[in-house]
């Protein structure tokens, strides 16, 4: 009569093999990409209410911040004033920190997405005699991701972009709280290099929308200008 191996498995091992993979999944959010759902129709039609993007944090590591890239930021100190991130205690920061990190609650109130127009050392202004906003006095032709219809912007402005800082700009211009808004802020309406948090590559989910979110041939002028 033959024994029957009835070793059985620990009542631990599948526990950990959750936080292991949790872990990981963690070190990839911090480290080298992030999930972040789009809260605002500020980004229209390139980004929607709802879209849930991935975040590169990795890419400016290899290359500099380029014009046309659309970045998530963290806008303390620039957008929003200091002390305005939300207060938690340890355990509510935690359980806010796996959330996000993993996609599942929305991106804090100081985090913002917006598309870079002007990188340190340029001149960006608007509007020229065709309306258009200018970079280093190059036209940008924008109607490729604007919201449809809209104007490039209806505020003018006229800017040296600092070194080290970015100019930026919602999609939907009228319905855009960006670097115009904050003008007369003491940032100047002007983002930090630093708080940048990484560059968005894709667009993950509805399935309907997914696809890259790559820099407009407009930017190409301007680049090879500069």
């Amino acid at each position: 009569m033959s024994r029957r191996d009835d070793r059985r498995q620990p009542w631990w091992d599948i526990p950990v093999t959750i936080a292991i993979a949790v872990g990981v999944v963690l070190l990839i959010t911090t480290f080298v990409a992030k999930p972040f759902s789009i809260p605002s129709g500020s980004m229209e039609n390139t980004l929607q209410i709802g879209d849930r993007i991935l975040v590169n944090r990795l890419v400016y590591l290899t290359r500099p911040i380029e014009r046309g890239d659309v970045i998530v930021f963290d806008g303390a100190d620039s957008f929003v004033p200091a002390g305005a991130a939300p207060q938690r205690n340890p355990v509510s920061a935690a359980v806010v920190w796996v959330g996000q990190s993993l996609g599942l609650f929305p991106p804090d109130s100081t985090d913002f997405v917006k598309r870079v127009i002007g990188v340190g050392g340029d001149r960006v202004a608007c509007c020229d005699a065709d309306g258009l906003v200018t970079v280093n006095g190059i036209p940008l032709e924008e109607k490729a991701y604007i919201y449809r219809g809209e104007a490039p912007s209806m505020e003018s402005f006229d800017v040296e972009v600092p070194e080290g800082m970015l100019w930026v700009m919602g999609d939907h211009r009228s319905n855009s709280a960006d670097s115009r808004a904050h003008l007369g802020d003491p940032g100047g309406g002007f983002v930090p290099e630093s708080k940048v948090i990484g560059r968005a590559m894709v667009v993950l989910w509805p399935p309907s929308r997914i696809g890259s979110i790559s820099i407009p041939e407009s930017f190409s002028a301007v680049s090879g200008a500069g």
